[in-house]
Order: C-alpha cells, then structure tokens, then sequence
C-alpha cells in the first residue's frame, strides 16, 4: 500500500519555507546544491621526451565535447588551484610510450602543498618496462582543500630514459587531469 503526501511548501522547524511546490511540478529550494558543483578537465596538447618535475607547458582545459561545469580550476606554471574550499576527486592519466627496453622505469605523481610551496606526493604510479611499448596509466587523489590560497597540486613524469615519450593532443585526451568537487570540506558542514 502506497501513500501520497500533497503539501504546497515545507518548512523548517524555524518556520522557514525550504521547498515550495507551484502545484503545477515546479518547484523551488532554499536547501544547498548536494550535487556536483565543479568538474573540470585539464590535458598536455603536445608530446614531451624526458622529465618534467611538474608538467608547466602546453596544457589547456578539455574544449572538445565539454564545457566546465562551475568556476573550474586556474593553473599557472604547472600549478592547479582550486576556486573553492571542498572535498576534490583529482585524476591524472598518463600516456606514454617506451622507446628504451633495458628494465627502465617511468613514474608519475600527483603531488600537492598545503603551504602553497612545498610539494609532496599524494599518488604515485609506477610503470617498469623491458621492451618497447605504449601504455596509459592513472592515480587518483581525493584532496580536502581547506585553505584555496594554500592547497594547490601539481603533477609530474620521472623517467630513467630521456628517450621516452609523454603524449598530449589538443583534439582529444592522451595525458590529462580531472577534477571533481565531491562536496563541503569537514568543518563546512553545520548539523542543526
């Protein structure tokens, strides 16, 4: 047995209107946005051989089939900020090729500040190889960000081989970063 509740507005226990209902299907909130907020796409538009402690060059937001959704990240010399305090989901797919064999190894970090200068690793892949090859790996990070003046990530390629090859396409994602705001950071949320 089913029941339907027919109601125009519901209230807080203070009174105040938190859902109001026009009769007609639409309605309209005062309780906060529990969905995704911001979700934002960064990638490399060009191929690189060798290191880069962090990536600082030819990235750009994702503009194929795509458009960010809230106020996205900014970046500066290889550094992310975020545009608000919150819990954040970061990605960061590496694509790459071997060109040397031999056993050499290839990490990749996402790494992050809390003082917005030093740097530490949040997530590390690792990839060792004997022969040649392609490869697409990824780590992931989920990031309290408390302090947006402070809490910044950056993400980098350590290799054994100069030889080796990052790629990156301005067309479509090869190597790049994905951010998510999950929701309120910890000491946002007000219980009541």
């Amino acid at each position: 047995m089913s029941s339907i509740l027919k109601v125009d507005q519901l209230q807080d226990s203070g009174g105040n209107a938190i859902i109001t209902s026009n009769g007609s299907g639409t309605f309209t909130s005062s309780l906060p946005n529990t969905g995704i907020t911001m979700a934002d796409q960064w990638r490399l538009t060009a191929d690189f051989t060798g290191n880069a402690e962090p990536i600082t060059s030819n990235l750009e937001r994702n503009d194929t089939q795509f458009s960010v959704i809230g106020t996205g990240m900014t970046e500066s010399s290889g550094i992310f900020s975020f545009p608000s305090t919150g819990i954040y989901l970061v990605r960061f797919y590496h694509f790459f090729k071997f060109k040397d064999g031999n056993g050499l190894s290839r990490a990749f970090q996402i790494k992050y500040t809390s003082d917005n200068s030093s740097y530490s690793a949040l997530a590390t892949g690792n990839r060792n190889g004997l022969d040649e090859g392609k490869d697409i790996r990824s780590v992931e990070a989920i990031i309290d960000v408390t302090d947006i003046s402070n809490v910044k990530v950056q993400f980098t390629v350590e290799e054994t081989s100069t030889n080796d090859v990052t790629f990156g396409n301005s067309t479509k994602n090869e190597t790049f970063m994905t951010f998510i705001r999950l929701g309120d950071t910890w000491w946002q949320i007000e219980i009541t």
